[in-house]
């Protein structure tokens, strides 16, 4: 016997909050992806410079350690990229956990990024501030950097850096609006049972059966049953049965002459 099978569930349309917020998600792992390289490119350059500037101090060996947090904020950089990537792909799909695991990863992608920014302004107020014992010049370090690195790579990371702090708050508040919500809200299975009297899916109904009165899949009315009264499965009429009455019910009885009454 065949199964009812459930309609198809109509394909969800994805709202235009939800693909800008994914376009966002990717500029913002490309641009992210291009200052963790930026970063890494640089980091012989970095260390020769800080290891000559610590040389025959009290900080000697020091640019180790810059080094090391330069390229670990690098690798975490590209990292959230690739998150990036992920959860826009997952968004478009309708993914709810994807969605919130979107706010999540970003918050923390625009706050780091923000901190960023707020150290780059304040390393640029105090590059006036002498040096304090045997420490050498921040500002003379700061020259020696401009001057060893190529001219672009300052402003570049400056510019994406801003680009992707902007594009992650606009993508977290795109999929908090109410056009994203209606579209990762779960939606209903969408099962219809059969119609009353409707054949089930893939099977075509008996011949010579009342339409609505369909008999059992496999089963096909007996010869001479009243179509109104199917018989049960495996059961035929008693023969005299007046196909005019269901059965079980006695037989008309064909008018006549009314009898006598007994003559006394």
């Amino acid at each position: 016997m065949s199964e009812p099978v459930n309609p198809p569930v109509a394909a969800r349309p994805r709202p235009g909050s939800v693909t800008i917020s994914s376009y966002l998600l990717y500029a913002a792992a490309v641009l992210l992806a291009v200052v963790a390289i930026t970063g890494l490119a640089t980091l012989g350059t970095v260390s020769d410079i800080f290891g000559d500037a610590y040389a025959g101090t009290s900080v000697e060996g020091a640019e180790g350690f810059i080094v090391g947090v330069t390229a670990f904020f690098a690798v975490v950089q590209l990292l959230f990229a690739a998150a990036f990537v992920v959860l826009a792909l997952l968004n478009n799909q309708g993914r709810n956990a994807a969605r919130i695991t979107t706010w999540v990863v970003a918050g923390l992608g625009a706050c780091c990024t923000g901190i960023s920014l707020g150290g780059t302004a304040a390393g640029g107020m105090n590059t006036g501030t002498s040096s304090t014992g045997d420490m050498p010049d921040p500002q003379v370090i700061q020259e020696r950097l401009e001057a060893a690195l190529p001219s672009w790579s300052g402003p570049l990371t400056l510019i994406f850096s801003i680009l992707v702090f902007v594009a992650l708050l606009a993508a977290i508040v795109l999929l908090a609006l109410p056009a994203s919500n209606a579209f990762f809200r779960k939606q209903p299975a969408g099962f219809e049972p059969p119609v009353p009297g409707a054949a089930y899916p893939g099977q075509a109904p008996s011949a010579g059966v009342d339409p609505a009165y369909p008999s059992y899949p496999g089963q096909s009315p007996s010869p001479g049953a009243d179509p109104a009264y199917p018989a049960y499965p495996g059961q035929t009429p008693p023969s005299g049965t007046d196909p005019n009455n269901p059965p079980g019910n006695p037989p008309n009885n064909p008018p006549g002459p009314p009898s006598n009454p007994p003559t006394s």
